[in-house]
């Protein structure tokens, strides 16, 4: 039996990423780099800072991303208050399971979630079970986040299942012996995001919040 769902944010709860990767483009345009748009969301989604700086350095010898990061979020931080959405049915599906217990898993910073799901209605869904990776040694793809999801919510693995579009996010709930749910934006433009979820380890993929609804009733009953 299924008591708690665990959501990750951006992509999932948010419409955030496609904003996300046009500030980190401009950002890294700034500082020299040649690369467009599509690139930073396909090899930049998903990832936490430390990830994101390890692949900066490796990818385009870039030794310093502190000044990337202040710029993109100089630019991001206001396209949220302007732009910002929940993801198309979300709300609805939130309102359906009501009766579970739910919190957020994400590797954004507290800051950036409070700033971003913070905006929206759907904060008072989770609040305050909203957890950042910055509260544990290592974000997912490492158990830590989801393992501290259910020490505070006080809940065992196998009652558990994580909601994730990235494949950090499914190998993170495999690791703590939490359910993988693969979830996919209809409107994403990177191709083969169902079988990447797929081989991550995901237990069933549902494109869009009519699926995922499908999928959880199924699952929860």
């Amino acid at each position: 039996m299924i008591d708690l769902l665990i959501f990750d944010c951006d992509g999932v709860l948010i419409d955030s990423e496609p904003l996300a990767s046009a500030c980190m483009f401009d950002a890294f345009t700034s500082a020299g780099v040649q690369t467009s748009v599509e690139e930073v969301h396909r090899l930049f989604t998903g990832l936490g800072q430390a990830e994101a700086r390890e692949l900066a350095r490796t990818r385009w010898n870039i030794t310093e991303m502190d000044p990337i990061f202040a710029e993109m979020n100089a630019g991001l931080y206001p396209r949220f208050a302007r732009e910002l959405t929940e993801m198309p049915g979300i709300s609805a599906l939130l309102g359906e399971f009501r009766g579970m217990r739910k919190c957020v898993a994400s590797n954004s910073l507290l800051e950036r979630l409070r700033l971003s799901l913070g905006l929206l209605p759907i904060w008072s869904e989770f609040a305050p079970h909203v957890y950042s990776a910055e509260q544990v040694a290592q974000g997912k793809p490492a158990p830590d986040l989801i393992e501290l999801c259910l020490s505070r919510m006080e809940t065992p693995a196998p009652r558990a299942l994580m909601i994730d579009d990235s494949p950090h996010g499914i190998l993170a709930a495999r690791a703590a012996g939490v359910l993988p749910i693969g979830f996919v934006d209809p409107r994403d433009p990177r191709s083969g995001r169902v079988e990447v979820l797929r081989a991550a380890g995901a237990v069933e993929v549902a494109t869009g919040t009519a699926e995922l609804g499908k999928v959880l009733r199924e699952i929860c009953g």
